[in-house]
């Protein structure tokens, strides 16, 4: 026989000896391994399927004065936003500290460095840098209609999160001073801000791993101050977060 072809089939034959499932050791080897790495997945995932599980493994145990506050949030887990309409928040239609600007105008001087105004005499925003807190991105903003939209202002808690939350039950005067409380505006990048859209910390947190601490103990002080409820899948989200910043403190 050539030699070739002896060592051909010593080494099929040691290929399969090597990964013979056959053998009762190596089937239970087998089945060690497979319970490892099945172990090792229910343990990453469960907590994130299972609230209960969670709760026990510590992923939202948190602490500090804006975990604090959160418990001491409503749960209500069935939200409705039945009768939505944002106009309803009079959202710009205020000028609260009687300037002459609406709130947009405020918040852009509030946030943006290096403001410069329409005029000397004007509170209208011209231009300025904003830090942006949800992308960590620095914007250069310049009014105009086609670049005015690259720095736009958010609700932290979205409008139609309150509504659902609460506000639905308010006079018209309450939702007002919701909509234009600078408590609960920022100025952020545009497209974050249509990416978030009226979603809860449940299912949107900013890009910016740095802000989501502060950014979930400003919703969680605005849900305070008006006495909006939070869900419970809400509420773990929020939690979630400020396991990695013991003590945040309220804005």
């Amino acid at each position: 026989m050539p030699r070739n072809r002896r060592y051909s089939r010593r080494h099929t034959h040691f290929s399969r000896r090597r990964f013979n499932a056959s053998n009762p050791f190596e089937r239970v080897l087998i089945l060690l391994v497979l319970v490892v790495v099945a172990g090792v997945s229910v343990g990453i995932g469960l907590p994130k399927v299972s609230p209960t599980v969670g709760q026990i493994t510590g992923e939202y145990a948190a602490s500090g004065p804006a975990a604090d506050a959160l418990n001491k949030l409503t749960v209500d887990d069935n939200p409705d936003a039945t009768g939505y309409d944002r106009d309803l928040f009079g959202y710009r239609e205020t000028d609260d500290d009687g300037n002459g600007c609406d709130v947009r105008e405020d918040v852009l001087a509030r946030d943006l460095t290096d403001v410069q105004y329409v005029s000397a005499s004007s509170c209208k925003v011209k231009s300025g840098t904003l830090d942006d807190p949800y992308t960590g991105q620095t914007i250069h903003f310049v009014r105009g209609v086609k670049t005015s939209s690259a720095v736009q202002i958010d609700h932290v808690v979205a409008l139609e999160n309150a509504w659902q939350s609460g506000a639905r039950d308010w006079d018209t005067a309450k939702r007002y001073r919701f909509g234009n409380d600078m408590t609960n505006l920022l100025a952020v990048d545009g497209p974050a801000n249509q990416s978030k859209g009226s979603a809860s910390a449940e299912y949107w947190l900013p890009t910016n791993g740095d802000y989501r601490c502060r950014y979930v103990a400003r919703q969680i002080a605005v849900k305070t101050k008006y006495g909006l409820s939070v869900t419970t899948r809400e509420k773990q989200a929020m939690q979630s977060v400020l396991v990695a910043c013991p003590n945040e403190q309220l804005p």
